[in-house]
């Protein structure tokens, strides 16, 4: 996995992705009121190629509490989305900033945001995680999380429920919902790439 496979990924269109993407029956309300927010999908550069950068959620938190996630939040009244990933980056784990690479298609939440994924490499650094939101930071392979075969699908109960979604276990991580959909699909747009290359 290189820089320059990232980069290419961002030529491929891609739909927009949901919690929902994988239960089908569910009956969304139709006036519902998203709000927006943005993460940094980051990837830097390490001696056994490139790693991305996550964040494991306070347990005291609202909203996903304990999970695996992105560094990102809620965007502020007329940000981009690029610069609310920065911002929020910084505030949580202490990111000095990044050489932002592009955006990735749109993803809805659960939990009503629309999430809006913004790729780049970054330098290392020394993490400073925030205490009330973030409690570890860490980076996993590139080349785990942006393999399709090392997804599954799995199911939980939710609000009475069950409801299907991507994991992507990692080590004593468990990378799923969002995060893991999010992944996945820079995975398949990547494979499109790569795909795309050995047929020129």
């Amino acid at each position: 996995m290189t820089p320059d496979a990232l980069r290419a990924a961002l030529d491929h269109s891609g739909a927009a992705s949901s919690d929902f993407d994988l239960n089908p029956d569910v009956i969304l309300p139709g006036r519902r009121v998203l709000r927006d927010a943005a993460v940094l999908v980051a990837f830097q550069q390490a001696p056994d190629g490139l790693r991305l950068l996550l964040t494991k959620r306070s347990s005291r938190l609202r909203h996903h509490p304990g999970q695996i996630a992105f560094p990102g939040g809620k965007m502020d009244a007329g940000e981009t989305p690029e610069q609310a990933a920065l911002r929020e980056a910084a505030e949580e784990v202490g990111l000095p900033g990044a050489d932002v690479l592009g955006r990735l298609p749109s993803h809805e939440t659960v939990t009503g945001f629309t999430v809006t994924p913004v790729l780049a490499l970054i330098e290392p650094f020394a993490p400073v995680p925030e205490p009330g939101e973030v409690e570890e930071v860490f980076s996993v392979p590139a080349a785990h999380v942006l393999d399709p075969a090392r997804f599954a699908v799995e199911e939980r109960r939710w609000r009475g429920q069950w409801r299907r979604y991507y994991a992507v276990p990692y080590g004593p991580y468990y990378i799923w919902g969002a995060t893991a959909r999010i992944l996945r699909g820079l995975a398949d747009r990547i494979g499109a790439e790569q795909g795309h290359d050995d047929h020129r």
